[in-house]
């Protein structure tokens, strides 16, 4: 562990834990492109990482919203466990600064995709888990998430615009959005998609996306700002508003 010994004492400080094991979390920041073998890289502890990152989102989730139903609460669990946020949670207290790996996939900022740095997450969750249990992992998971489960709560949506859009049209208007691919540039490994909704005889401004699905949402997205069904929070995101039956008094929730 001699070799590692700097390692350690950086991912023991930014993670604020003391490990018994520090081998766990040398395991843990140790990607496949360096490894010795796969098995012994963080992969099996990212495995590992992910189910328990999903029982503890569970648990806060099931704590914070005591009268919310399964269906509501698993959206909000598809937010605080995605890639995204995990990454985010990575960035946020430097985690993925530390991770081992191969020359070549950091960007030129030196930051990682976010899949590798979401992964750099879960396989420490898992280091934690091994060396000291749930509680260990609970204490220190927990006030990372919460912001993210409060923020997908709130704003009414979980980043699911097409689902928003879908629920208001059909109410509204008694028809279903649709969703024309106006143009598909690039490579097939590359492609970028230009999608606008349209609802009846109107067209909204369309979106692009690295992926059809990713444009859909955009689009839908572009489609609810211009019904006034969206709020920008100053701080970066974006919350529905449900306009009252009576009046226009609208509430952000």
């Amino acid at each position: 562990m001699d070799q590692h010994r700097e390692l350690i004492e950086r991912a023991q400080h930014v993670i604020g834990y003391a490990f018994n094991d520090p081998g766990l979390i040398v395991r843990a920041l140790t990607h496949a492109s360096v490894a010795h073998g796969r098995l012994e890289s963080n992969e099996r502890l990212e495995f590992l990482g992910d189910a328990v990152l999903g029982l503890v989102a569970c648990e806060a989730i099931f704590v914070l919203y005591p009268d919310l139903l399964e269906g509501e609460m698993t959206k909000i669990k598809s937010v605080a466990v995605s890639r995204k946020t995990c990454a985010k949670i990575a960035r946020q207290i430097g985690l993925e600064e530390l991770i081992r790996l191969g020359k070549g996939i950091r960007d030129q900022h030196g930051s990682l995709p976010h899949s590798l740095a979401a992964a750099t997450l879960e396989s420490t969750i898992a280091a934690i888990y091994l060396d000291a249990g749930l509680g260990a992992v609970k204490r220190w998971l927990t006030p990372l998430l919460e912001p993210f489960i409060t923020n997908a709560a709130e704003s009414g949506h979980q980043q699911n615009f097409k689902s928003v859009l879908q629920q208001h049209v059909q109410r509204e208007f008694q028809c279903t959005p649709e969703y024309r691919v106006i143009a598909q540039v690039g490579p097939d490994h590359a492609k970028t998609f230009t999608i606008a909704v349209q609802i009846g005889d109107a067209a909204y401004q369309p979106a692009e996306g690295a992926s059809k699905k990713q444009a859909e949402q955009r689009a839908a997205l572009n489609a609810l700002d211009a019904l006034d069904l969206v709020e920008h929070v100053s701080d970066g995101t974006i919350r529905i508003v449900r306009r009252r039956e009576i009046g226009e008094t609208a509430d952000a929730t």
